[in-house]
C-alpha cells in the first residue's frame, strides 16, 4: 500500500491548477508520464488514447483559436498542454494488443460499440495521465472549454483521432489555485448491495 504522503500527492492534496511557474517540463518527463500511464487497464487492452504534447510557441498558437476565453491564458502559459484524443479505429490494433483472442477486432469493427468504447477507455487513460503526472511531481489542469472540432481540424485533420479533453501540465503556481471545493460523502453517492 502507498504511504499517506504518496496518497496525498496523488489525490488528497493535489489540485487543478490555473497558473504555472516558469519552469519547463522535459521530454524525459513526458516519456516518464506515458511510461507509467500506459499500464492502466483498458477493456480488451484496447488503449485508444492518442496524445499530442503541445509545448512550442507554434503549437500553442495553433491551439489558441480553439480555446474558450477562460482557458486561454492558463493554457498559453502552461509549460505543456496535452491534447487527449482517442483513436476511432483502435480496433485495428487489437490483434497485437489483445493477442489472447484474434477475433477481438470483429467485436468493434463496423459496430456501434466502437465509439463509446474508444471514448470511455480513452477517458480512463486520460485519468491515468493525470495520476502519473502527479506521482512524478508535476501538477495538472484538466479542462473542457474548447472547440473540439477546431482542435481536431488543427491537430488530427484525417478525422481518425477525436479530441476528448485538454490537460495542462507543469509546476503549478499555488497562489492561483481556487479554494478547495467540497466533495460528496460516501453515503451520498455510494451504495453497498
Amino acid at each position: 500500500m502507498l504511504d499517506d504522503k504518496a496518497l496525498a500527492t496523488i489525490f488528497r492534496e493535489a489540485r487543478t491548477h490555473n497558473g504555472w511557474l516558469d519552469k519547463p517540463v522535459t521530454d524525459q518527463q513526458l516519456h516518464e508520464i506515458y511510461d507509467l500511464m500506459k499500464w492502466g487497464p483498458t477493456s480488451a487492452n484496447c488503449q485508444p488514447a492518442r496524445i499530442v504534447f503541445v509545448r512550442t510557441k507554434e503549437g500553442k498558437e495553433k491551439l489558441k483559436p480553439a480555446l474558450s476565453a477562460g482557458n486561454t491564458e492558463k493554457t498559453m502559459t502552461a509549460p505543456v498542454t496535452a491534447i487527449l484524443a482517442y483513436d476511432s479505429e483502435f480496433f485495428e490494433h487489437l490483434p497485437r494488443m489483445f493477442p489472447h483472442d484474434q477475433t477481438a477486432i470483429h467485436w468493434f469493427k463496423g459496430k456501434p460499440s466502437a465509439e463509446p468504447t474508444a471514448f470511455r477507455n480513452g477517458t480512463l487513460q486520460g485519468a491515468y495521465l493525470i495520476i502519473a503526472a502527479r506521482a512524478l511531481g508535476l501538477d495538472c489542469g484538466a479542462m473542457s472549454g474548447f472547440d473540439n472540432a477546431k482542435v481536431d481540424a488543427a491537430f488530427f485533420p484525417d478525422g481518425k483521432f477525436k479530441t476528448n479533453f485538454l490537460c495542462n501540465i507543469g509546476y503549478g503556481d499555488h497562489s492561483k489555485v481556487f479554494a478547495r471545493s467540497p466533495r460528496f460523502a460516501f453515503d451520498e453517492v455510494c451504495k453497498i448491495v
